[in-house]
């Protein structure tokens, strides 16, 4: 497991670029609200303890996972640097996880390759409910802190390109 013994919340902020001119989109899936809220919270704190002005932050909720790649394509289209997609999918009993799993993943990677805002990929594929507590603010930091630091690197990216 990649994350054993790992927190994904320790990043060197003495190394961060200046996030103070940005502007980020953060789209969050209302299923399994109790992991993705978490998520949101740690991208949100990450971006704002960065320089980020919170009137440069903005919030679309959409109703889970799947609907992340159409709301992620139009924020793009919203003057942002860069967009946080969060969301939680968690094994169940069918081929449901699999096929959501792989669709969120392709359109995101579609949306990075067609277009050029970066939107990163903060969508937890668990197995369980435990696995996905333990990185949306767990014993294993949180996935949405590490999305925000990405989404920062990959502004500043985009700009000096």
């Amino acid at each position: 497991m990649a994350t054993v013994n790992k927190n994904l919340s320790v990043y060197d902020k003495s190394a961060m670029p200046d996030a103070s001119k940005f502007r980020f989109g953060i789209v969050v899936s209302e299923w399994n609200d109790t992991i993705t809220e978490g998520l949101y919270k740690g991208a949100y704190n990450t971006l704002i303890e960065n320089g980020v002005l919170p009137s440069n932050i903005v919030r679309w909720d959409v109703p889970g996972s799947f609907e992340l790649i159409y709301a992620s394509k139009k924020m793009q289209e919203q003057m942002v640097n860069g967009v946080i997609a969060i969301g939680s999918v968690i094994q169940g009993e069918t081929k449901h996880f699999d096929f959501v799993c792989e669709a969120v993943s392709q359109g995101i990677k579609d949306l990075n390759v067609m277009r050029d805002v970066p939107v990163i990929f903060c969508v937890l594929t668990d197995n369980t409910m435990q696995q996905a507590i333990e990185r949306s603010g767990g014993k294993h930091g949180n996935k949405g802190t590490e999305a925000a630091v990405a989404a920062i690197k990959m502004a500043e990216l985009r700009k000096k390109a």
